[in-house]
């Protein structure tokens, strides 16, 4: 797996997390989850399970699709990735 490129990714989508705003409960718990997951995966931690990580980021693909869609693009993108990795 391209580390950097990986890294530059997660980068991006925490920078386009933080203009996220005007979201419902649940979208404001995903996103929260999300960040989360961003923040342990540039730590390069061991303590996260790929699974729900890439079933949060599904999810929000498809609750933010129409209203942040570079936000989704960067996330298929990190699903990709992580995907092409075995993860």
């Amino acid at each position: 797996m391209d580390n950097h490129n990986l890294d530059s990714l997660l980068e991006k989508v925490h920078a386009e997390l933080q203009q996220v705003d005007h979201v419902d409960e649940e979208g404001r718990a995903l996103l929260h989850e999300l960040e989360q997951d961003i923040r342990l995966l540039l730590k390069k931690s061991s303590n996260l399970e790929p699974l729900p990580v890439l079933e949060r980021m599904q999810k929000a693909m498809e609750q933010f699709e129409v209203k942040y869609p570079s936000l989704v693009t960067l996330l298929s993108e990190i699903s990709a990735v992580l995907s092409n990795a075995g993860i």
